[in-house]
């Protein structure tokens, strides 16, 4: 009992941990707006511990729980683009991460502190965006990232404003800009969903394309520019949808000295990992067991000892394979038959394979006789079948 209570808790720590650090704004505390989207969590990352994120680019991705989504705008912020998304975002709750632009931040110091001033989370996306920043010199390069968050950094009125999140001009990075990154201490961010909205296509191609790859994905970090008119058409259809087919919003903040970061575990950071396995609900008719009882009058652990039969692909599958092995000499060969119960199993006949090993007086080789398959002794009824619903 000890041990299966210490395996229930470490299978549920991982979860609970998530909780860690949770900041939650919901949609039923969202002002004016009962049945916004809302955040559900936060996150709250150390970048020195998972220095690159994003399975566009990376071998990691935030530990997200399925159906887990977190919003990122770049390039900005411009008007009249950046303003009609904050309202759109401030109307549900949500709140997301803007990846700065170091001149649209010297052009707009306004805008930028304003997104920051309704709790998104600001990173910044270098000074002038280059679009080949891979064709950028060491210097030029690292001058690129400095510059960005300096600019930023002055338009808050502060750095400890400016969240330690960098992601590159159109993913050009470089060993030595990602090296610069590290020794700045900034968490490098790709991306899991591009919307698209960099090309020439409508706004609902983009919610189209945003939904349909976040569904494929079932959770990950959505990519976004807040300086088309297209995403501006496509974030209210984006933002419906998500409630529409349950996704959650989580927002992500760095850690500091009084915001330890958010508990999880390394395998929570794989891109197909499941950082939060449901608990498996059983759902039981009441329906009667071979014996003529009740199932809904069983216990707890005499319901997880019924155990579903094998499917007739896998048995036929097993008894293949163990007539080949027993072609080798003689062993006992138990047949198990997938619809018996495990005490039918113990009263299967053996099959016993024996394989010659003389040969003929000719000198060729005898063949082995072929096994002989028997059934059961007695029929039983047939299993009752329990299912999780996950």
């Amino acid at each position: 009992m000890a041990s299966g209570l210490a395996r229930i808790v470490s299978l549920l720590a991982a979860p609970l941990a998530l909780c860690g650090g949770m900041i939650a704004a919901t949609a039923g505390e969202c002002p004016g707006n009962p049945s916004a989207l809302g955040t559900s969590r936060t996150i709250v990352v150390d970048p020195r511990e998972h220095g690159r994120i994003g399975t566009m680019d990376y071998a990691e991705t935030l530990p997200l729980v399925d159906r887990e989504v977190v919003l990122t705008f770049d390039d900005g912020p411009i008007p009249p683009h950046t303003p009609k998304i904050l309202d759109m975002l401030a109307a549900e709750c949500v709140r997301a991460t803007y990846f700065i632009v170091g001149e649209m931040a010297r052009e707009y110091p306004a805008l930028v502190r304003r997104a920051h001033d309704e709790g998104h989370t600001i990173g910044t996306h270098s000074m002038n965006h280059p679009i080949k920043f891979r064709a950028q010199s060491v210097e030029r390069g690292n001058m690129q990232i400095d510059d960005g968050i300096a600019a930023t950094a002055k338009a808050l009125g502060g750095p400890d404003k400016v969240a330690p999140f960098f992601r590159f001009p159109g993913f050009g990075h470089t060993a030595a800009a990602h090296a610069h990154a590290a020794a700045q201490g900034l968490q490098v961010w790709g991306a899991d969903i591009p919307a698209d909205d960099w090309h020439k296509i409508g706004g609902r191609e983009v919610a189209r394309r945003a939904l349909n790859r976040l569904e494929s994905k079932g959770k990950g970090i959505l990519l976004l520019h807040d300086i088309h008119a297209r995403t501006v058409e496509a974030l209210p259809i984006i933002l419906a949808e998500l409630k529409a087919r349950g996704f959650r919003v989580v927002h992500v903040v760095p850690s500091s000295a009084e915001r330890p970061a958010t508990v999880t575990t390394m395998a929570q950071w794989l891109p197909h990992s499941r950082s939060a396995p449901a608990v498996p609900v059983i759902l039981i008719a009441n329906v009667q067991d071979p014996e003529g009882e009740s199932l809904m009058r069983r216990s707890d652990a005499e319901l997880c000892d019924l155990s579903p039969a094998m499917p007739q692909a896998s048995f036929r599958t097993a008894v293949r394979k163990r007539i080949q092995m027993a072609t080798a000499g003689e062993i006992n060969l138990p047949y198990i038959d997938p619809g018996q119960p495990k005490a039918a199993h113990a009263k299967a006949i053996e099959v016993k394979v024996k394989a010659s090993k003389q040969e003929p007086a000719n000198g060729a080789k005898a063949k082995a006789p072929p096994a002989k398959v028997a059934t059961a002794a007695t029929a039983s009824p047939p299993r009752v079948e329990m299912h999780a619903v996950h």
